[in-house]
């Protein structure tokens, strides 16, 4: 048969009809399988703070006796894993180096290591090959496992049928709390915080005594591997603590050197790496904004972490690192997720729903076990019950068995000789002779008493939930007097007075700032205009406002759009005045199109904006309406679009204006009489009256305009229609700036 080309297979199929299928359908048979495999075998923990390919590498080591052995080569780990993880020897090496002590991501590793197996705090000291590392279990790892082969917990199947594997590990601690788990499945996440291995030993003790227990008083705060300061604030950890959602603010420690005038930061948040630091603080040195700092240095290595910056003579290391903190990730948040699996379904729960949920699960462990042992001893007691009868005349047992013709009736002839049943018999059947003798009866009968003793009290403790809580309480006490480490994470409580702004660490100096009419903006130093000549603009453009500030003043400016933009004068670059400026629509993110009509400085928010419009209305907004408490930058409605703006002003203060209109008609009024309004697009009063088509043209401020009558002009009453203007005063108005 002649085989066919690509071209004719091709050609064949493109020639089939589709195939209709409901997208409903396609969901639930191929994308629902997928999602609920990777949010109940992958991605969420569960109450023994294990992920699935953590407890399946962890379950290869014990199986392997590394918990008792010498190191061994981790690509022998590897392998011998896949026999329960099918993912790929790369991303189960990748699952063993976040749990070895090398890595230093666990405040309690379950893995102890021998080679490179990078940082957890640097990006850039990536982990050796496996072939080159070793590892072993740790010795907390006997807490994972006690009791596994009791019947603690279930075990299920591997992937291919070829052995069992645990369901979850018996964990004699609360895991989930001691061991930070991060994971992204679909549709949902988890991000756990670790605590404390010792305080939360403490919680569990008095949650035991009282269900009602607040775990801040034993667990006040997490504790983080990467050690740093944790801000303390009282609501967001009682979020995180009753929902299991929130966040927990973390920031970097450092200490500073005097005779090197040099800032060493040793710890630094757990979510971000030293090389991230690094290089946002070189990026705000280059572009001008961390005029301090002379030089930055990595020197982590594999003995800790290390970051140096130099700072330039004279800088204040506080305020620097207050900076520091406020825009790079030497303070960061930590975001909790507190979501677990709870007998396969995803939950989110507070500090104390986990413990309950932790809680049930290890008295069911112990229950487990309790039931395991108790069978052992009830079947180990009746065989030596059995035995006991016979001991009271072991010359009739001998003689049964010599009288016995065929080896198969002797267990029966025994049954019927002493009275007990087959799996006494058989017992009995294969007793040395060496052990027919009086202290081997002795140390059996003994041995009787024990086990009904032990019986007596595996029976009371299933009967009892108070005996079970003290043997939970026991471990706690036991598990932190062995593994217990000082907290590394150090609480710090925030003084909100003490606690430093932006504007703290902006170097403030006296500046000229000018605006033209197409948008752009200019700041110049007082020598930089000294020395200046001409200012440079686009061709037809023209300055319109110039105002003498300070590097920290509030700018705000009012646009043909109705809207508000705000920013600080730091926020734009020192220019000269050959310079074209900031084009302020593309600085400040505005719409196309939308052009800067009016300049404010906000000082302290005092006085008020006056909005004329051309039908000789005024709007009097106190300027306090435009001060936010967050920082939004961009204020909409921020004046009334309902007649077009003749002109825009902010008053410190009340004071006499000059309107103008188009039929040349003048009116001078003092601002007292115009009413504020509380709402910022309100079309105001009327001021001065407009009649036909003539239109309100400009407003001065009367300092700036030459009129030889004021009184002349000047009205005690709005709305007023003005007087016209007169012809010796006509060539001494000024246009308006």
């Amino acid at each position: 048969m002649k085989a066919r080309s690509k071209k004719e297979i091709k050609k064949e199929y493109a020639e089939l009809p589709p195939i209709e299928r409901s997208i409903t359908t396609t969901l639930k048979e191929n994308y629902m399988p997928y999602a609920m495999s990777v949010i109940l075998s992958r991605a969420i923990p569960e109450i023994d703070g294990l992920k699935p390919s953590h407890r399946k590498l962890l379950y290869t080591m014990f199986l392997k006796g590394l918990l008792k052995s010498d190191t061994v080569k981790s690509a022998n780990i590897v392998g011998a894993t896949m026999t329960l993880n099918p993912h790929g020897d790369a991303a189960i090496y990748e699952t063993m180096v976040r749990l070895t002590r090398g890595y230093e991501a666990l405040l309690h590793p379950y893995v102890e290591s021998k080679g490179n197996f990078g940082k957890h705090y640097s990006r850039d000291m990536a982990y050796a090959a496996s072939r080159y590392t070793e590892a072993k279990l740790a010795p907390i790892c006997k807490e994972l496992f006690d009791d596994i082969n009791k019947d603690a917990v279930e075990f299920m199947p591997n992937y291919d049928n070829t052995m069992n594997e645990p369901k979850l590990l018996p964990v004699t601690f609360p895991t989930i709390l001691t061991t930070p788990n991060q994971g992204i499945a679909v549709g949902m996440a988890s991000n756990i915080c670790s605590f404390n291995l010792g305080e939360v030993c403490d919680t569990v003790i008095e949650y035991l005594k009282d269900p009602g227990h607040d775990p801040k008083l034993t667990m006040p705060a997490p504790d983080f591997s990467t050690g740093g300061q944790i801000l303390y604030r009282q609501s967001q950890i009682d979020e995180v603590y009753a929902t299991g959602k929130g966040s927990v603010r973390i920031r970097a420690k450092y200490a500073f050197d005097p005779r090197k005038n040099l800032i060493s930061v040793t710890e630094i948040p757990y979510t971000t790496t030293v090389e991230v630091i690094d290089e946002k603080i070189v990026e705000l040195v280059k572009a001008g904004k961390l005029r301090e700092v002379a030089d930055v240095k990595n020197l982590s290595d594999k003995h800790g972490l290390n970051l140096c910056i130099e700072l330039k003579r004279g800088t204040d290391p506080e305020r620097l690192m207050a900076k520091l903190f406020k825009s790079t990730p030497l303070e960061d948040n930590f975001s909790c997720n507190f979501n677990v699996l709870i007998g396969g379904t995803p939950m989110v729960l507070g500090v104390n729903a986990l413990l309950e949920e932790w809680l049930a699960f290890r008295r069911e462990c112990i229950r487990n076990r309790t039931y395991f042992c108790l069978n052992k001893d009830k079947e180990k007691l009746h065989l030596l019950q059995g035995l006991s009868k016979i001991l009271l005349d072991i010359d009739k047992a001998i003689k049964i068995i010599r009288e016995t013709e065929h080896e198969q009736e002797v267990v029966p002839n025994l049954m019927i000789g002493f009275g007990i049943d087959e799996t006494q018999a058989e017992y009995i059947a294969e007793i040395k002779l060496r052990h027919l003798n009086r202290e081997y009866i002795l140390k059996r009968l003994d041995e009787i008493e024990a086990l009904e003793k032990e019986i007596a009290d595996f029976e009371a403790i299933l009967a009892s939930k108070a005996r079970v809580n003290r043997i939970i309480t026991e471990d706690m006490k036991r598990i932190k007097k062995q593994y217990a480490i000082p907290r590394k994470s150090e609480i710090v409580y925030e003084d909100v007075k003490t606690e430093l702004t932006v504007e703290d660490h902006i170097e403030d100096y006296p500046v000229t700032v000018f605006l033209s009419k197409e948008s752009y903006f200019k700041k110049i130093t007082p020598q930089s205009l000294r020395m200046s000549g001409e200012q440079k603009l686009k061709d037809g453009d023209r300055i319109t406002q110039t105002a003498e500030t300070t590097n920290k003043a509030e700018l705000l400016f009012f646009t043909d759009r109705q809207n508000c933009y705000k920013a600080h004068v730091y926020d734009f670059a020192d220019g000269k005045a050959s310079q074209l400026g900031d084009y302020l629509p593309a600085k400040l993110g505005m719409d196309a199109g939308e052009n800067v009509i009016y300049m404010a400085l906000s000082g302290n928010y005092t006085g008020y904006m006056l909005f004329f419009y051309e039908n000789g209305k005024a709007a009097k907004i106190s300027f306090d309406a435009y001060k936010t408490l967050t920082n939004r930058k961009r204020l909409i409605n921020a004046f009334s679009d309902k007649a077009p703006l003749a002109a825009a002003l902010y008053l410190p203060e009340d004071t006499d204006l000059v309107l103008t209109s188009t039929n040349q008609k003048v009116l001078v009024v003092n601002t007292a009489l115009i009413a504020p309004k509380i709402t910022k697009n309100s079309m105001g009063v009327n001021v001065m009256t407009q009649k036909g088509r003539n239109t309100l043209e400009k407003v001065e401020f009367l300092q700036n305009v030459e009129l030889d009558s004021v009184s002349y002009y000047r009205t005690k009453n709005i709305p007023a229609v003005g007087h016209l203007l007169r012809e010796k005063d006509r060539n001494d108005q000024l246009e308006l700036f």
